[in-house]
């Protein structure tokens, strides 16, 4: 039974007939009808034996479990007794990657309250959209990223408070009311079904969609990726650029870590490539998340520096360039562990590590999940034929008050809108988004597959690479080149790319453009906007 009294988002979700099939095949995925994640995660650590481990970490402090279950109280006291929050109110959270931006989401969550959290670089306009669509009532904001919001609150009379978290002295701060609690919180007994959190999805293709996710779904993702390929320990200590805000961050940066006992790192400085591999060696990292882009280039640091520590390395946000995966191995000598997930599934269901790791496949299905390559009704297409990829697991997607849930979910699979192939062992390999296949004079072309080529030449840091209209041949293959400096973008380099292009991979892929840019359009997650480069 719900605890949730406020239906505001349960009363938005898609109807029935829309809705995604949940399968629960494993027994872990067997969950009770009550559940809190919070509880599962914070609560049940000293059951076992976690409750005096670090959880979270800074170059300031460290918290052990049942420190931060002490605080996580203590701020959830104050959502509902000094704010008067009731379960299924919507909290907008915006802050980077902080202790006090987790513990204030173990809480909202804690409290029976749904989490709305933002990326920290969006501006005013960006947040009254999300704040139309959540109708959040409180915000609990960093301090440094207070003016944006409360422009947006001047646009937006449904959010009525914000309440700065980090700041240690200030009356009317949430650390300040917080330390005024005593720490004894029961939390609220929320179903299984009732709803954790809604994430917007990061805009790489436009407006974005608000996504709904449960207790269930979050818990049921610990059991999926987490325990099969990630299979994180209690001794790991996790760093990593994604932010709180994306779902690849909060799986990464924070509800895996203590699903598995382990401790997170958040700097005080903002990640650089040279930072971040100074970091893992002075904090030990063991597991690190971030984008190919980050990794590539960390390489030459961490080729220079060494990486004693670390053992897993998680890639995810956007495809991985082979050629990346085999620079990043030159460096340091770890396999990077691939992965494809989505806002709309929570996280990843298609990854593969260790001796599982095939060259040029993001990997297997992971368990608890089924994926197929189809074609536009559906139908399962032959191995190595490019399709459709269609997911159905123990989450999926669930937009709120959405048109879009139509393209998404269709007979109860998800479809993520990536193209791949599928080879008969069972590996999966990205081709493209499917809006982002490259149909030229009849062949199909992954800018993916071009991109990975043109990295492999010693000029090129960056590239991206889309489909240009063309009256002969429909489209024709052009690639945005980001060059290492000494090098120059002239007609020399062009033809020196394309001969290199040709000479790697089937000659029609080549780039028959190529522009020189100083930078590449991404979100701030690192995932590359090529609906951007498309624009004239």
């Amino acid at each position: 039974m719900t605890a949730q009294t406020d239906r505001f988002v349960h009363d938005r979700l898609p109807s029935a007939a829309q809705l995604p099939q949940m399968r629960y095949d494993l027994p872990e995925l067997q969950l009770p009808g009550q559940l809190n994640l919070a509880v599962e995660l914070l609560d049940k650590a000293q059951a076992k034996g976690w409750g005096d481990l670090p959880m979270l970490r800074s170059s300031r402090i460290v918290l052990t479990y049942n420190d931060a279950r002490e605080r996580v109280d203590r701020i959830a006291q104050v959502l509902t007794a000094d704010l008067g929050l009731i379960p299924g109110n919507r909290v907008l959270l915006r802050g980077g990657n902080s202790i006090g931006m987790a513990l204030a989401w173990l809480a909202v969550v804690k409290a029976g309250l749904i989490v709305v959290a933002t990326m920290p670089l969006l501006r005013a306009r960006e947040l009254c959209d999300v704040i139309d669509k959540s109708r959040p009532s409180v915000a609990l904001c960093d301090a440094k990223l207070l003016d944006e919001l409360k422009l947006a609150q001047k646009e937006c009379p449904a959010l009525k408070t914000i309440v700065p978290f980090n700041l240690m002295t200030e009356p009317g701060s949430l650390a300040v009311l917080a330390a005024q609690k005593d720490g004894n919180f029961t939390p609220c007994p929320t179903s299984a079904d009732d709803i954790a959190l809604m994430a917007f999805t990061s805009g790489t293709t436009g407006k974005p969609k608000a996504t709904v996710h449960t207790h269930r779904d979050v818990i049921a993702a610990c059991e999926a990726w987490p325990r099969h390929v990630l299979k994180a320990t209690p001794s790991d200590i996790v760093m990593g650029s994604p932010p709180l805000a994306f779902t690849f961050g909060l799986g990464g940066m924070l509800i895996f870590p203590m699903w598995a006992g382990a401790s997170v790192y958040f700097p005080d400085i903002p990640y650089t490539p040279e930072a971040m591999v100074k970091l893992i060696n002075e904090t030990g990292a063991t597991i690190c998340y971030t984008a190919p882009t980050f990794y590539r280039q960390m390489a030459p640091f961490a080729r220079q520096l060494g990486t004693p520590s670390l053992r897993i390395c998680v890639s995810a946000g956007e495809g991985l360039p082979d050629a990346t995966r085999q620079l990043w191995r030159d460096a340091t000598g770890i396999e990077m562990m691939d992965g494809i997930g989505a806002t709309e599934m929570f996280h990843i269901f298609i990854s593969s590590g260790g001796d599982d790791v095939r060259r040029g496949a993001i990997g297997k299905v992971v368990p608890g999940y089924t994926a197929k390559v189809v074609d536009e009704d559906g139908n399962e297409v032959p191995h190595g034929t490019i399709g459709k990829l269609a997911v159905i697991g123990p989450t999926g997607c669930k937009y709120m008050d959405d048109a879009r849930q139509a393209n998404y979910v269709k007979d109860g699979w998800n479809y993520p809108g990536d193209a791949f192939t599928q080879d008969a062992d069972g590996y999966f390999f990205y081709q493209a988004r499917a809006d982002d296949m490259i149909i030229t004079a009849g062949y199909n072309v992954g800018g993916p597959e071009v991109e990975d080529a043109l990295l492999r030449h010693p000029a090129v840091a960056e590239c991206g690479v889309v489909g240009k209209p063309d009256e002969e041949r429909g489209m024709i293959v052009k690639a945005f080149c980001v060059l290492k400096p000494g090098y120059s973008g002239d007609a020399a380099m062009t033809k020196a790319l394309q001969d290199h292009v040709k000479a790697s991979i089937a000659p029609f892929k080549y780039p028959r453009e190529i522009e020189f840019v100083t930078g590449l359009p991404r979100t701030e997650t690192g995932k590359l906007q090529r609906f951007r480069l498309r624009q004239p």
